[in-house]
Formats: C-alpha cells, structure tokens, sequence
C-alpha cells in the first residue's frame, strides 16, 4: 500500500489487479462525494449566509449576468432572484445620478473590466422595476478561482434614504443654526463652551475661535455668576430652563439684556446627560419699550390726576360764587363781583380745554395755520395783553424789549401770540411773587430771535433736554399748586416749528431763572400788514329774529334760550332731535343753534332733515357742540350746517350770527 492506495506487484495475476483497481475507484468516488458534499454545504452556507446578511446582494458570473439576488436585493430592484437570473446586471439594477438622473455605469461592469473594488458615489440612485427611487451606497468585488481568473463578481449595497434624511436634516438644523439672528451655544456641564453660531459672534462680538474652549463666565457680569450655576444645577437634574431673563457682557463691555432658553444635552443613547444647549436672545429694545411704556403709563396716571386736580381749581370758585349770587341777592356789588370770578375762571376752563384740542391736532398734523403779514409788535402785544393778568396778580415786573425798526412775519397772528402768551404765564407761574420777566426781539439776518427770560425757579440741567415733551412736568404734580397739564411747552414747540421756527430752553439751574428763545424766519418779501379790526362790542342790535335752540342738556338749552330772549330775540327750545324737526315745522325759525351730540336723532340728522324742507332753504344752522376735531367740523358742514361752535360759545361769537 502507497500513500492509502493498494499497489499489485508483477507477480500479482490479473484478477487481483482488477480487485486493486476496484478498491481504488471506489476510494476516488468516497473522495470526490466528499468533496462535492463539502463544497455544497459551503455553498449552501454561502447562500445562506448572503441571503440572511443585512445588505442587498448580487452576484454574477464573468460575463456579467446575474447568478444570485438575496431577498434584500429583491425587495430594493423589484426583481426576484428567477426572474433575474441570466440578465446582465444592469438591467436588474438601473442607477442613475440623483438630481440629474444621467445613467451611471453599474459598479460590477468596473469591477469586471478592472478587476479592482469599485465603490459607487454617494449620490447614486437606485431605480427600481417599478421607477421607485431609492439612494444607495455600495460597492462591487471582482471573483476569482484559485487560479486567480475572474469568474464572476459580487455587489453589496444598502438603502441610505434614512442615512440621507437624516444628513438633510443635520445640513439643514446647521444652515437655521448659523443663520439664526439669536445666539446658539452648547457647553459642557462644567459650563465650557463646545459650539458657538454665527448669531454668537454678532451679539458677543467674539469669535468661535475665541469662545469655544473657554468657561461660558467670560460673557456673564460678576453679579449675575450665581445665576450660571443655578442653572447648570438645574439641566443637570434633566431640567429644561426656559425664557430666563438675564444681563450678559459683550466684547466691547455693553451689557445687554438677554432671555435664555436652556436646554438638557444627553448622549447618543438618550441616556445620560452630557451637556446644554442654550439660545440666547437680545431683549434690550423690548425692555427699553416696555420701560416707556411703564413710563407712559405713568405719566398717563399722573396727567389724568393732574387734569382732574386743574379743572377742580377753577369749578371750586364756580360753585362758590353760585353760592354768593344766591345767598346776597339783594347786594349788587357782591353779585357783580361773583360774576366776575365765574368769568374768570369758565375763560380758564376754556383755555384748558383749548389748550388739549390744539396739542391733539398738533401731534395729528390737522392744524391749519392763517398766515398773513403781520407785525411782530402786534404779535407781542397781543401775548402781553393776553398774560398780563397772571403777570400782575403774581405782582411781576414785565419789560418789553422791541427794535425800533418795524419787523414783518409771514405768520398767524393768533397762533403766534398764543406762543409768547404761553412763554410768559410759564414764566409768570415758575417764578416766586415779584419777581421780573423780560421779553426781548432783536433780529439776526435772515431770522428774528425773541427771548423770554425770567427770575424764576429755573429748570434741572436733566430735564433742559425733555422740557418741550409732552406731560414732562407731570413728576412735579404736588409740588406746585399752579403746574398746570403739561402741555403748553409742548404746544409752543408745534406752533413754531408751524411757522418753521425753532424753541429752545436755557438755565443755569434751580434758582437761577430760565429763558426760553423762539427763532422764526423772516419773510423775504414784505408785504403791508393787515390791520386788525376792532373787535365789535357784544350787542343786541339788529332785527329781533325767529331762534330754535335745540340741546338734550336741558340746563344748557334753558340758558342759551333765556340770553337770547333777553336779547330782545323771539325763542323756542327743543330737547331732542325728533323734537327739533317737528319745532322747526311748527316755528320755522330764521336761526337755529343745535347741539351735535343727542341720543335720538343727533344734530347732523335733525339739520338735514330739517334742510329737506322747502321752506328750510334760507334758514341758518348753527352746530353748537363739544365736538371739535377738524372731522367734526368737515360733517357739520357736510349735513347741511352754516357754522359750527364749540360750547361754552364766546358771545361774540354768538353774536356774529345773530347780527348777520
């Protein structure tokens, strides 16, 4: 026996060659199915072991033709293992490129013709047999026999769509997060900074070079450093802390007002917690607004306090002096005298009132300036005459001041005294009893200055810049019986900035006086003046006329009738709009005053029912209202109304009507 073979010798005869021959053949096939059994279950473990793997697989032979698929590879072509084997690759697993959709050659035709690995870029997409789309990453091997000879090839590949989401998705949280106005950071829980965005650098003014690595301390003021720990306190018990109002520090030393948002960073497994990611917004101008309007609100409180405590000083003499009229009937002299105070202090009410509707069509651009020619002197004499009442009851010395050369404004006569009025009973009001006031004009080129200047309390160097706001002496609102509303610094700024002029303030400080200067243009052409009519005295002449007066507020109407019926004129009364229309009917006056504001049928309605009439066509109708905005006015006329008049109506005013 040779190496497990039986060998005969020459002297052997022939049938124990035969036997030996017999043995050996039968030695060979128990070898050879051996083999073919190993090489079966290596195949069939191969098999199994492709079709179990979690990847798609393909194999082919050398020519390219597919010889396996396993069920992943299935289920991504839509081709089962049958129905491709035999067909070239490429027609089982059509790959093209993602956006573009231009074909790509198949991996495994490279691997044959290269005989190297071959990996597909990671933009490759999959078509399947149905033309769904599906990304994918592989690569291919060449196969070869133990000769080294390439007989087939093999293709891995996997489905990345969730791998490709999930990149988008990163890309795109990247792009918001280097994009967002706010700063977003994370740190350690040791509060070392690990990520700073682009909203970082631009509030904190530093780089993520100079941020990242260092202790999120270097942004936080040594006060507020309590704070930081507290909240790390708090994310590390898996705490989310949210809109936390806080201060930082730039990197050029501002301090901002911040909110932060802070939130718990746990590792991959959602498990332990390993960080925080904080966003960090600048509520600095939020918080300056609503400190305005906490100041706003407070002035808001403190003027309506002040309004009432102003309109409360002069009804106090009213009902005083009503009091008087009844309780010294018989005293002429003491009735005389109570009907001067009420005088007195209705002109003060008014002015109140008045001074509130000029600073509202001010601030809504709705004032209408009657610019003539007109001489400042007269302009000045008028703001005298209209304060010198305050000036002298506060025993004041006034002195004007005027170039001996005549100076023309293009101007309204009336609007501009109201300026200078209100600079010297300001003056007269701030400065302590005897106490002097000079005005003073001296022209300058192409501008004329007047300046108001006094011995009075003076103004605070902190409150120079605000005097001209509006409501800006409102903190002072017990300080001084006689402040005011605030508004008539405010209302001589508008008024000169009308006329293109400028106001400005000047004091030394408290005690030490003030003076205020009005700056206005001169106009380059002069014209003459127009000379001021003498106002007429209130009077009764004239043809005794026909009136309604129609007002739901009783007391008002009965009033206003029994002052015309003195008047020598024949009159009517109406407490509504119904109750005007059938009046009219019945009395068919020449004249009719009408209040606007009337529950039923209000004045507009009541007029223009009234003008339908043809008889109506010639009567003159007078709104006589609290409404006094330009609109108001524009409706007035619009319904029919030849004139309108605010209550409480001056009797010139009244009379001008009553004499036409």
């Amino acid at each position: 026996m040779l190496g497990g073979w039986l060998v005969a010798d020459d002297s052997d005869d022939a049938e124990q060659l035969r036997d030996v021959a017999l043995r050996n053949a039968q030695a060979v096939l128990v070898v050879r199915r051996r083999a073919e059994e190993e090489l079966r279950k290596q195949s069939e473990w191969l098999r199994t072991t492709l079709a179990s793997i979690g990847d798609a697989v393909v194999t082919t032979d050398a020519d390219g033709r597919v010889t396996f698929l396993n069920a992943i590879a299935e289920g991504m072509t839509e081709w089962s293992q049958a129905e491709a084997l035999g067909h070239f690759l490429p027609d089982v697993l059509r790959l093209v490129t993602s956006g573009t959709g231009e074909p790509v050659e198949n991996p495994v035709t490279a691997a044959l013709r290269t005989g190297e690995i071959v990996r597909l870029a990671n933009h490759t997409v999959l078509i399947s047999r149905t033309g769904r789309e599906q990304p994918i990453d592989d690569s291919a091997a060449p196969i070869r026999d133990a000769d080294g000879a390439i007989v087939g090839a093999v293709l891995v590949f996997r489905d990345v769509s969730e791998r490709k989401r999930s990149e988008l998705a990163r890309a795109h949280l990247a792009a918001i997060i280097e994009s967002s106005d706010d700063a977003i950071i994370s740190k350690t829980l040791e509060g070392v900074v690990r990520s700073w965005n682009a909203g970082a650098e631009r509030l904190f003014g530093y780089t993520p070079t100079e941020a990242i690595g260092q202790p999120i301390t270097f942004l936080i003021p040594p006060e507020r450093l309590h704070e930081e720990a507290e909240i790390l306190a708090r994310i590390a018990l898996g705490e989310r802390v949210e809109s936390f109002e806080t201060v930082r520090v730039t990197k050029d030393g501002r301090r901002l007002d911040i909110s932060l948002t802070v939130s718990p960073i746990r590792d991959v497994d959602g498990g332990q917690i390993i960080g925080a990611s904080k966003i960090a917004r600048d509520i600095t101008a939020r918080k300056r607004m609503e400190e305005a309007l906490r100041q706003s609100d407070r002035h808001k409180d403190q003027f309506i306090a002040l309004l009432a405590h102003e309109l409360r000083n002069p009804l106090a003499p009213l009902r005083t002096a009503l009091h008087v009229m009844r309780l010294a009937e018989s005293d002429p002299q003491r009735v005389r005298r109570a009907q001067d105070v009420m005088e007195r202090q209705l002109n003060h009410m008014v002015r109140l009132v008045d001074d509130l509707l000029d600073i509202s069509r001010i601030s809504q651009n709705k004032i209408e300036l009657r610019r003539e020619s007109v001489l400042l002197a007269d302009v000045i004499n008028h703001a005298v005459e209209t304060a010198r009442p305050a000036i002298e009851a506060a025993g004041h010395e006034l002195t004007i001041s005027m170039p001996t050369t005549p100076i023309h404004l293009d101007a309204d006569l009336t609007r501009l005294a109201q300026v200078f009025s209100n600079l010297l009973t300001n003056s007269a009001k701030y400065s302590d009893r005897g106490g002097s006031i000079l005005i003073a004009a001296e022209p300058r080129g192409r501008v004329v200055t007047v300046s108001v200047r006094d011995t009075g309390i003076g103004i605070p160097p902190d409150a120079l810049a605000r005097i001209f706001d509006m409501f800006a002496q409102v903190d002072r609102v017990h300080e001084r019986a006689k402040d005011g509303l605030g508004i008539g610094l405010a209302l001589v700024k508008g008024l000169v900035e009308m006329h293109g002029g400028t106001v400005t303030a000047a004091s030394e400080g408290p005690g030490t006086g003030s003076t205020f200067t009005v700056t206005l243009p001169l106009p380059t052409a002069v014209t003459a003046p127009v000379e001021a009519a003498q106002a007429a005295e209130p009077t009764a002449a004239g043809v005794r006329k026909r009136i309604l007066v129609v007002d739901d507020n009783r007391d008002a109407a009965d009033t206003l009738a029994s002052m015309l019926d003195l008047m020598g004129h024949d009159v009517r009364v109406a407490y509504s709009g119904r109750g005007a229309v059938a009046a009219a009917e019945a009395f068919r006056p020449a004249l009719i005053f009408i209040d606007i504001g009337m529950p039923d049928v209000n004045g507009y309605e009541a007029t223009q029912q009234i003008r339908a009439q043809a008889w109506a066509r010639n009567v003159r109708v007078i709104a006589v209202t609290g409404w006094g905005q330009e609109h108001d006015r524009t409706r007035s006329q619009s319904a029919g109304c030849d004139g309108h008049l605010m209550k409480p109506v001056e009797i010139a005013a009244l009379q001008q009507w009553l004499l036409e």
